[in-house]
């Protein structure tokens, strides 16, 4: 069966659309400077933090993910991935088949609609309203955790994970 693994994907915070900026070089926009750190609280607070996070090359991904790690005592190793932009199903799937077997919570930083149909392809079952949530919308920010048992990331198969939690952390407005 093997040890219990996490799947934590995070979808990139709110981003602003600057003229004249590429789509890859995009910033986060206020909304998402208040977001992004607390999604780093909120996997604190759901004890989801990761022992390798894999981002996207994104401005917007990797500003994510400083501001969520800086939320945290000490942040685990990051590997900034190009193939993780503009990934569908497959792609990701590729990428975090690729992680090594001592990894149990790996945490993946990148961007819809790739990230939501990830979720969803992998989603054999789900707690509560998880799935639904999903399905609905996965907003910026938005956390899944995804769990399942496995040797290796490379067994990692669609519908066969548990979609345990879908948060939406939100930062507080400044006053």
């Amino acid at each position: 069966m093997g040890p219990l693994r996490r799947l934590v994907v995070l979808r990139h915070a709110k981003s602003a659309w600057p003229p004249g900026v590429d789509d890859h070089d995009r910033p986060l926009g206020p909304r998402g400077l208040r977001d992004a750190p607390a999604a780093g609280r909120a996997l604190a607070e759901a004890d989801c933090l990761p022992d390798l996070a894999l981002c996207s090359t994104a401005e917007r991904a990797l500003r994510t993910w400083e501001l969520a790690a800086a939320e945290w005592g000490t942040p685990p190793p990051v590997r900034h991935d190009p193939r993780v932009y503009g990934a569908d199903v497959p792609e990701l799937l590729a990428v975090v088949r690729e992680v090594p077997s001592t990894v149990e919570t790996l945490l993946l930083v990148g961007h819809n609609p790739g990230l939501e149909e990830l979720v969803l392809e992998l989603a054999g079952d789900a707690l509560d309203d998880a799935l639904d949530d999903v399905r609905t919308k996965f907003p910026t920010a938005a956390i899944a955790v995804l769990v399942w048992h496995g040797e290796s990331w490379h067994d990692l198969a669609p519908g066969t994970a548990l979609l345990t939690d879908m948060i939406v952390p939100r930062g507080k407005q400044p006053h």
